[in-house]
């Protein structure tokens, strides 16, 4: 991800922050021109202080204090580019839904921030009723289990590994060396896409994937047990970029696809850092790189692999001497790389323009021709209500996103002396395809990053 800044004081800020924390402005994200924004009070709405002031109001999220995106103030429906896809979400009074299903919210919308700068398609349940990007966000009930996985566009996810704790016994018992939102949320989006770039693009690019991956005919619940019980090839690591990405054709594809946005929305962050990476012990070309360059529009695998190795040798280096384990831990080998070669080229292949609103005096202006949910809801999974429904206000003892009781501190150190904040707003089951449960790993099996499900 890049970086941002206040455009009324020029702080530094976080993509997710709400406030400046130096001039006290309100902020917004603009999706579709990859901006964050002061904003400034008008009536009901707010204009944004990017240079054509759009006039703009905040997605219906913001209210429990989900979600900091902008749509224009002439556009039909109440939900932003990220949360019109949710289908279903928590409880908001129960337990702890509230401030988990924020964390949710924060590493889905760094995933739409990246699917949209990669110009994905992005259709919900207006645009493709029976296929469309659809999120659950279920909380788990007395003796029932929530899977997390991905069955023809739904992707559901258990609200449980929004706590941090939770999450890392699950890591530990299921013998990972990785485990985060954003590595669930780019891993089962893997799985949409390889419907939408490979399964719907015809028989030649199944082909093409069935060359690269495997094929996915093979029985998949056959092959889940055999993998399971036999554990990965002992040669795993000369081949595939984890140890579950051996179980079945379709999970490799979703986990090289998770690497690929890793890699993406990493180079950029580095990138948007001015990050050179040369070694004063080396001279060995390959772990020497300026990384200077939009990786969204990178033309070729390669240049992403020829700064990715360096930059992951420098950040795993500095992990160490913090005493942390490797930040990336894992083996990029030549197969590898022609894996992720393929997803750089049906990306690339599949990449539209936004089509939802049409430009006018500098912004999107033109009515959106469906609203922005579903217009009849299926009833709500056990453990959610529909995402339609009356946003609850943030009880006054709720933790903040933007606090430290919920996630790190998320404000840079302010620069320049506050000045009075102008006037803000408050902040305002279907079943999965893994069928079952993940068995601890056997004694000898390398453990896998990223997937939850068996």
């Amino acid at each position: 991800m890049k970086l941002f800044k206040c455009q009324s004081c020029g702080q530094a800020i976080y993509f997710e922050n709400r406030f400046c924390g130096a001039c006290g402005h309100a902020l917004g994200y603009l999706p579709l021109t990859g901006q964050m924004t002061a904003v400034e009070p008008d009536g009901d709405d707010w204009i944004a202080l990017t240079p054509k002031r759009p006039r703009v109001r905040y997605c219906a999220n913001v209210k429990p204090d989900a979600c900091n995106w902008l749509i224009p103030a002439d556009l039909d429906g109440d939900f932003c580019l990220a949360c019109r896809h949710n289908r279903t979400i928590p409880d908001l009074a129960a337990d702890d839904n509230l401030v988990r299903w924020r964390k949710m919210e924060i590493a889905k919308h760094r995933l739409f921030y990246t699917l949209i700068a990669l110009r994905l398609p992005l259709k919900n349940l207006n645009d493709d009723p029976n296929h469309g990007l659809t999120f659950d966000f279920l909380a788990e009930g007395a003796g029932q289990k929530i899977l997390t996985g991905h069955d023809d566009g739904l992707i559901t996810i258990n609200l449980n590994e929004a706590d941090d704790a939770l999450r890392e016994k699950l890591r530990t018992a299921m013998g990972e060396p990785y485990r985060t939102l954003a590595g669930h949320f780019r891993h089962e989006v893997g799985h949409y896409f390889w419907d939408v770039l490979v399964r719907d693009a015809g028989e030649q690019s199944l082909d093409a994937c069935r060359a690269v991956f495997g094929d996915e005919r093979a029985d998949y619940g056959e092959a889940l047990k055999k993998h399971y019980a036999d554990g990965a090839p002992a040669d795993w690591q000369e081949s595939f970029i984890s140890s579950y990405a051996t179980a079945h054709p379709w999970e490799d594809f979703a986990e090289t696809w998770a690497h690929y946005l890793h890699i993406v929305d990493t180079l950029e962050t580095a990138s948007a850092f001015g990050l050179r990476i040369h070694p004063q012990t080396t001279k060995n070309r390959a772990l020497h790189a300026d990384i200077d360059f939009d990786p969204h529009r990178a033309t070729t695998m390669r240049q992403l692999i020829d700064a990715w190795l360096p930059l992951t040798f420098a950040v795993n280096s500095l992990n160490r001497s913090m005493g942390h384990n490797d930040l990336y831990p894992f083996i990029v080998s030549a197969p590898v790389v022609k894996k992720l070669e393929f997803i750089h080229d049906i990306i690339r292949a599949g990449a539209v323009q936004p089509k939802a609103v049409t430009r006018r005096r500098g912004f999107f202006s033109r009515k959106a021709t469906a609203p922005e949910q579903p217009p009849s809801q299926p009833p709500a999974p056990p453990g959610g209500v529909p995402p339609n429904a009356p946003p609850p206000e943030v009880p006054p003892d709720a933790p903040h996103p933007n606090g430290p009781a919920d996630v790190p501190p998320l404000q840079p150190p302010v620069i320049d002396p506050p000045i009075d904040p102008p006037d803000t707003p408050p902040p305002v089951e279907l079943p999965p395809d893994h069928p079952s449960e993940s068995p601890p790993p056997a004694p000898n099996e390398t453990p896998t990053p990223v997937p939850l499900h068996a």
